[in-house]
């Protein structure tokens, strides 16, 4: 999608620090942690949010679920637990309207993080 800023990432025309990546979906460092450790995961289709997905996204969310897990587990997250958040729209202050899930730990988080 034109101007989108994850579009721009995931087409190499903005550079981010890559964590993983395959044909569906990639994982990159958010440059503003709120945490030890902050990732976006976000698919490489433009879906705008939650909010616009469709039946047939299925798969292609519970891939990202799926990687999400995984990638927690490599990062040592997942003993101790770690959060996923997906913001929605205006008033769940979604900054970027691509879909895209926070992977936040590595420590104790407080109620408000997000």
């Amino acid at each position: 999608m034109k101007n989108c800023l994850f579009c721009s990432i995931i087409n190499q025309q903005i550079p981010a620090a890559v964590v993983y990546e395959d044909e569906f979906m990639l994982v990159i460092k958010d440059i503003n942690p709120q945490a030890p450790v902050h990732l976006l995961c976000m698919p490489k289709t433009h879906i705008t949010g939650l909010d616009t997905l469709k039946e047939n996204d299925a798969v292609l969310i519970g891939h990202i679920m799926l990687k999400i897990s995984e990638i927690a587990k490599q990062q040592g997250l997942a003993e101790a637990g770690y959060r996923v958040i997906s913001n929605v729209g205006q008033n769940g202050r979604q900054s970027v309207r691509h879909l895209h899930f926070h992977l936040v730990g590595g420590r104790e988080l407080s109620e408000t993080l997000g």
